[in-house]
C-alpha cells in the first residue's frame, strides 16, 4: 500500500492542466484521484458519504497531533475520486481555522471543472466543500 507524500502542489497541477485538451484533463483527473492515500473500506459508512453527488463519495477528518486536519477520502468513480483529490488539495493538513479561511472554490476556478465535465459529475463539489468546512468548523470550538 503506497502512501504519496510528495503530492504536487494544485498551482503545479493547475498549469499542467491549462494546457492539455479534454482526454488528458480527464486522465490527470484519474492519477490525482488513483493516487489518493488509501480510505480503509471500514470508514466508508453512510456518516462518511457526501450527499448530493451522482457518484458515492466519501470524507473522513482525522486530527493529526498538532491540531491539523488529514482527510482521507474516496469514491467508486475514477472522475469524480480526482476531483475529490483536487478539494483535498486545497486544505489537506492546514489548520482548521486556515481550512475555514480558505476560498476552495477560487482555488479550484482555473480548472473550470463546470465547463469540463457533465453536470453530474460536478454537482456534488460544493457538497464536498460544504462537509469539509463543516467538519473545520467543528474543530475550530
Amino acid at each position: 500500500m503506497a502512501v504519496m507524500t510528495d503530492q504536487p502542489s494544485l498551482a503545479d497541477i493547475g498549469e499542467e492542466y491549462e494546457f492539455l485538451d479534454a482526454d488528458d484533463r480527464y486522465r490527470l483527473l484519474i492519477d490525482l484521484g488513483r493516487a489518493l492515500e488509501p480510505m480503509p473500506d471500514a470508514l466508508k459508512t453512510d456518516a462518511t458519504l457526501v450527499r448530493g453527488c451522482s457518484a458515492a463519495v466519501w470524507v473522513y477528518p482525522t486530527v493529526l497531533e498538532d491540531g491539523r486536519l488529514h482527510f482521507l477520502a474516496d469514491s467508486n468513480a475514477a472522475i469524480t475520486k480526482g476531483i475529490i483529490a483536487l478539494v483535498l488539495l486545497t486544505v489537506q493538513d492546514q489548520t482548521p481555522a486556515a481550512i475555514a479561511a480558505t476560498d476552495i472554490e477560487g482555488a479550484l476556478a482555473p480548472f473550470d471543472l463546470k465547463n469540463q465535465l457533465s453536470s453530474n459529475r460536478t454537482q456534488g463539489i460544493p457538497n464536498m466543500i460544504a462537509l469539509i468546512r463543516a467538519t473545520a468548523g467543528r474543530y475550530t470550538g
